[in-house]
């Protein structure tokens, strides 16, 4: 029988944990550290329409991580016609917010929420500054279940304030999928070197390449200087994907 899952509020040093853990992936103009005095009330709050990033995780812990980027940053980017939208700033953040939850052991993220930090009750859970030479650039957060801040709708705009070079240095995870196949447990136990499992899909079809779990493009796979490698043959559009 699985423990339970606890529900206890957050302390600051658990989320002070998970600011630090999520510094290094959150994309800022220069790197970010904790603020030392930490104590979960900053002197510095972010403003009104500093845009924010919400996911709810589960398992050891269960609740919300949040992550609020400074209005002045993002504001300054609001000219980039380029701009990723909210789905790509949230995307972007999504590293970060996966290592400040799996700071408190093993956690499943759910679906990003974007809201404003006006729109978010931050003074109902610590909050801990994350600072690039003594300016606050970026608040983390976690709350937890029956603390939960107020609701978001899924895919709310961010607001004119993500810029495409604020995220180009955050790295997303890319995988190659040639095909899939389905078998009962009782198949999965035969399997033994040499076995041949057959995929769905046929030989020389175009194999699927994913960022971050999500399809985006198909290709051809190739040999570069004896590695697998991926020759793209089609981007596909969101409805595609």
């Amino acid at each position: 029988m699985s423990a339970p899952t606890t529900t206890a509020p957050f302390g600051v040093a658990e989320v002070a944990a998970a600011a630090r853990a999520a510094a290094g992936l959150v994309p800022a103009p220069g790197a970010l550290v904790i603020d030392p005095a930490a104590d979960g009330a900053p002197a510095t709050w972010p403003e009104p329409s500093a845009p924010a990033v919400v996911a709810t995780f589960s398992g050891a812990r269960s609740g919300l991580v949040v992550l609020v980027l400074d209005a002045a940053t993002s504001g300054a980017l609001a000219a980039d016609p380029a701009g990723p939208g909210a789905d790509g700033l949230a995307e972007a953040l999504r590293p970060a917010l996966e290592a400040a939850a799996g700071s408190l052991g093993p956690v499943a993220l759910g679906p990003l929420r974007t809201a404003t930090a006006g729109e978010l009750d931050l003074a109902s859970a610590p909050v801990v500054p994350l600072l690039t030479d003594g300016t606050a650039r970026a608040w983390a957060s976690l709350v937890a279940t029956g603390e939960q801040l107020p609701a978001v709708t899924p895919g709310a705009p961010v607001g004119a304030s993500a810029g495409l070079h604020l995220l180009r240095d955050v790295e997303m995870v890319l995988s190659v999928e040639i095909g899939r196949a389905r078998m009962t447990v009782a198949e999965l136990l035969t399997l033994a070197p040499g076995r041949v499992v057959e995929l769905d899909r046929a030989a020389g079809a175009p194999a699927d390449l994913l960022v971050n779990g999500r399809v985006v493009a198909r290709g051809e796979v190739v040999v570069v200087d004896e590695d697998f490698g991926l020759r793209v043959t089609e981007i596909l559009g969101s409805e595609q994907s």
